[in-house]
């Protein structure tokens, strides 16, 4: 089997390549990445030099270049993590959010609709593009939740997802979509909340917090991820979207406070900065459904799983240092 990943340098992907090549020895997965500021080659060290591994840089935007690629390699299958993804960033830039996660996307389904030997395309979604709820709901967002999305980086992926059921709807190309909860652990770029926090720890800097660090997250270690969407790829059915979600909330506070108790410091390291725009309050997926029809489940326990996770940042800092410098977005920009 020939597996075409886009974005393969960024964290989820390289998790997924790196789960993939370990686990089925014949296979052969061709990387895709634009290699913008948050790729990271090193993330893949370990496989560059396999005969199974093989890395192009272009921009899935791109359709002669996806075109060739595809029929180059003789690809099977995509999955496509490709996505400008930091909300902060897309405050600032949203146009290169909206072409990567909108315009990239639908590039991609039409060189699936236009080879046939393609047998399936599975897009990765967000759980943001539900929009947010009430913090005391009692209510989780399912398959069939209405689309929002309140920023440019939520609502360019809720274009995407309905970009994804027009093309199957109109075309009956072979495509599957994951909404997915926030994911952590090994080889996620310094700029998002755990990796950034451990950091800031290491390096004698405060923790920065928004105004509302109460408001709540769902978490999921992205080793449980990566096996999620390695089972919708092989038994999932076209034209399904598939919530992947741990059921773990924790807010914003409580993930420093473990932190925080990490490293034995007190909460007089956490520093409060106002929030930025369209700040959502709470997502909540109901993973009844991946659970139910394809016998998914999670495995990792959060309180173990973010002890090991900040156990790889303190014991990989060759990998995060030279990208500190690399981090776009100062949280007061706005």
């Amino acid at each position: 089997m020939n597996i075409l990943v886009t974005g393969g340098y960024g964290f989820i992907g390289a998790n997924f390549i790196l789960y993939w090549l370990s686990k089925y020895p014949n296979d052969k997965v061709i990387n895709v990445d634009l290699c913008t500021y948050a790729a990271v080659k090193l993330n893949l060290k370990t496989v560059e030099k396999s005969n199974r591994y093989f890395m192009v840089k272009a921009d899935i935007a791109d359709y002669e270049t996806m075109e060739r690629i595809v029929e180059q390699y003789e690809v099977d299958y995509i999955v496509n993590f490709a996505a400008e993804s930091h909300n902060s960033n897309s405050i600032i830039n949203p146009t290169a959010f909206y072409k990567t996660n909108l315009l990239g996307l639908q590039t991609l389904m039409e060189v699936v609709r236009n080879n046939k030997r393609i047998k399936r395309i599975h897009h990765i979604s967000t759980c943001e593009v539900y929009g947010d709820m009430d913090l005391d709901s009692e209510q989780s967002f399912d398959e069939n939740s209405p689309l929002g999305g309140n920023s440019p980086y939520s609502s360019s992926k809720a274009c995407a997802q309905l970009a994804a059921k027009a093309y199957y709807k109109t075309y009956d190309i072979p495509i599957t979509v994951s909404v997915c909860s926030n994911n952590y652990g090994p080889y996620q770029f310094p700029e998002k909340l755990i990796p950034l926090f451990v950091t800031n720890m290491l390096e004698g800097r405060p923790l920065t917090l928004y105004t509302e660090s109460y408001y709540k997250r769902e978490w999921l270690h992205v080793e449980d991820h990566c096996r999620a969407i390695e089972t919708i790829l092989l038994n999932g059915v076209n034209g399904e979207i598939y919530n992947i979600g741990s059921g773990i909330e924790k807010s914003v506070d409580e993930i420093a406070d473990i932190i925080l108790s990490y490293f034995g410091k007190s909460e007089e390291q956490k520093v409060i900065v106002p929030s930025r725009p369209s700040h959502d309050r709470r997502y909540l997926l109901n993973s009844n459904k991946i659970r139910k029809d394809l016998l998914w489940e999670p495995r990792i326990n959060f309180e173990s799983g973010i002890i090991s996770t900040i156990d790889w940042y303190v014991n990989n800092r060759e990998w995060w240092k030279p990208l500190l410098e690399k981090r776009k977005v100062s949280e007061k920009s706005w």
